[in-house]
């Protein structure tokens, strides 16, 4: 068992719910001003839309098959949020939530026996590790043994650490190892559960350091029979790095407006951390789905086909890491970019053989083709030089600059002001990552076609880093290409003293990927210095050594 101790004030503290927590069940989660924004937003798509597709717009036929390709994905995901944003209705902990949560916590005690309708109930605390550091599980597993609530906490160890068993003995909590490594994490989670017999468990990635409060936010949802899963959201505490800040702020948007829309369709999926399961439902579909990298969307759908109700809790009960060198970044998205794919191209939410319902099938329609939407800006990059060398336009030439600045600025202006309104500032990180991650999402897609098999990754695993370079060739190439050509524009500009639009948007895109190459090889650099570090420490220590003899 764990759970560590309180005074009384530290007790009367977490089991009393203030009037403010209470007023949020019955409170719009959207802001009138975040309402008119996403309705603006939504009228710049509805107009750009309207501009690419008038006949009379149409320029020459491959830039502007190239533009329609790209930004039909773009347009149609944007129009799609935008729905799913101003769908997000009221916070999902209701009347029945805080009535069961006082009778939980608020009578019994955090340290005595959990009873929900009317039966006790057992919760078992999961940390997955597969190779990551130990002072990083560490501090997750100290985290997970000090979550207030009775529960029992393992350490699932599919890396065959030795230290990994050393750390769960020090600590005092479970420790399991598997004797074969089949459907990677999911086969551990499998695993674990037939040995761990709790009537709930709730799955921690090695690097998501849990919050006390964790059993008593997300425990009482499931007082509702149908509620097979409870998701939190994955919030970052290491954005110090370009990368890193890159990374995490790609997913703000998803976490604080998409998964609370998709609350009101019931497909809010599992994100495979931060999240808590009920053992039964689990069961019913056979254990956690371990035939896909994206074993968490996988098991969503499949307890969403059976009539269970997920539920997204909109709060942050755990901090972990994001990726923080382009070689875990580019891991990471070619891992979760599979999965996806997987989901359309092998699953497919439309066919009739389905069991969902139909906002269910439009939910995982779009998440089946979010990286779509990653690949998209690839197609835009080449669009440019097709003007500067060969005077193809994507738009008629008579359209004037101002024109089309204004159609263009309705769609991606109004981007950035609605993630102004959302964040609080619009992230240069974000569209740096968004410009160059086309090669991976590309790459994806056709491991998904050829059916070629994607190795697992954790994002904070211990071994040694890998320059940055051997995972970015198609983004280096693509820069030299942009460069030079960059270069015959201004050459073109000089000579016909006029800036077209093909030559802005090139060097702008130039500006970009030549931002991402200079952090690449910053972090070349860094890794180029700490090797050598490492390479000379063995050398002072000998030299010590024979001095001592």
């Amino acid at each position: 068992m764990s759970g560590g101790s309180m005074d009384t004030d530290d007790f009367a503290r977490v089991t009393r719910v203030s009037p403010d927590d209470r007023r949020s069940a019955t409170r719009d989660q959207q802001s009138p001003v975040l309402i008119a924004m996403t309705v603006l937003a939504t009228v710049g798509v509805l107009v750009y839309a309207a501009f690419l597709l008038s006949p009379s717009n149409r320029g020459d036929m491959l830039p502007w098959l190239l533009v329609m390709a790209a930004e039909g994905v773009l347009v149609a995901h944007a129009l799609l949020a935008m729905w799913i944003v101003l769908s997000a209705g009221r916070d999902p902990r209701g009347y029945h939530y805080w009535d069961t949560r006082d009778r939980l916590f608020g009578r019994t005690g955090l340290e005595g026996p959990l009873s929900l309708s009317g039966g006790e109930v057992t919760v078992e605390v999961f940390v997955t590790v597969y190779g990551e550091p130990v002072p990083v599980v560490r501090r997750t597993v100290e985290a997970a043994l000090a979550i207030r609530g009775r529960h029992r906490t393992w350490l699932l160890d599919d890396g065959d650490s030795d230290e990994m068993r050393a750390l769960a003995q020090e600590l005092n909590c479970r420790y399991l190892r598997r004797l074969s490594g089949g459907g990677a994490k999911a086969g551990n989670i499998n695993h674990a559960l037939t040995q761990a017999k709790g009537d709930f468990f709730c799955i921690f990635d090695a690097d998501f350091v849990p919050s006390p409060s964790f059993l008593e936010e997300v425990l009482p949802f499931f007082s509702d029979d149908n509620v097979a899963f409870v998701q939190t959201p994955q919030t970052y505490g290491n954005l110090h790095t370009m990368i890193a800040r890159g990374a995490g702020y790609m997913q703000t948007v998803f976490y604080r407006f998409v998964q609370p829309g998709r609350n009101h369709f019931n497909a809010a999926f599992c994100v495979g951390t931060n999240v808590m399961f009920r053992r039964t439902a689990v069961s019913e579909i056979g254990g956690i789905w371990a035939d896909s990298k994206s074993e968490d969307v996988w098991t969503s759908v499949k307890l969403h086909e059976r009539g269970w109700r997920s539920v997204y809790l909109a709060r942050s009960l755990a901090v972990g890491d994001a990726p923080e060198t382009i070689e875990a970044y580019s891991k990471q998205q070619l891992r979760w970019a599979t999965g996806g794919f997987e989901i359309l191209l092998r699953y497919n939410p439309f066919s009739p053989r389905r069991r969902l319902t139909l906002d269910q099938r439009i939910m995982y329609g779009i998440t089946a083709t979010h990286y779509l939407t990653g690949i998209a800006p690839g197609l835009l990059l080449f669009v440019p030089p097709l003007e500067i060398y060969l005077d193809l336009h994507p738009v008629d030439v008579s359209v004037g600059f101002a024109q089309w600045l204004a159609v263009y600025a309705g769609f991606y202006v109004m981007q950035i002001v609605l993630a102004f309104a959302t964040l609080g500032s619009f992230r240069w990180e974000v569209l740096m990552l968004a410009a160059v991650s086309f090669p991976i999402y590309l790459r994806a897609l056709l491991n998904v076609i050829a059916h070629r098999e994607q190795k697992w990754h954790v994002t904070g695993s211990a071994h040694a880093t890998s320059s940055p370079f051997n995972f970015i060739i198609p983004q280096v190439v693509t820069w030299f290409f942009l460069l030079l050509t960059s270069g015959v524009a201004v050459w073109q500009i000089n000579r016909n003293e006029t800036v077209t639009l093909g030559a802005a948007w090139n060097i702008t895109n130039t500006v970009i990927l030549t931002t991402f190459v200079v952090v690449a090889w910053r972090e070349a650099r860094t890794i180029r210095r700490g090797r050598r570090v490492r390479s000379v420490q063995p050398v002072a220590v000998a030299s010590v050594v024979e001095a001592a003899a």
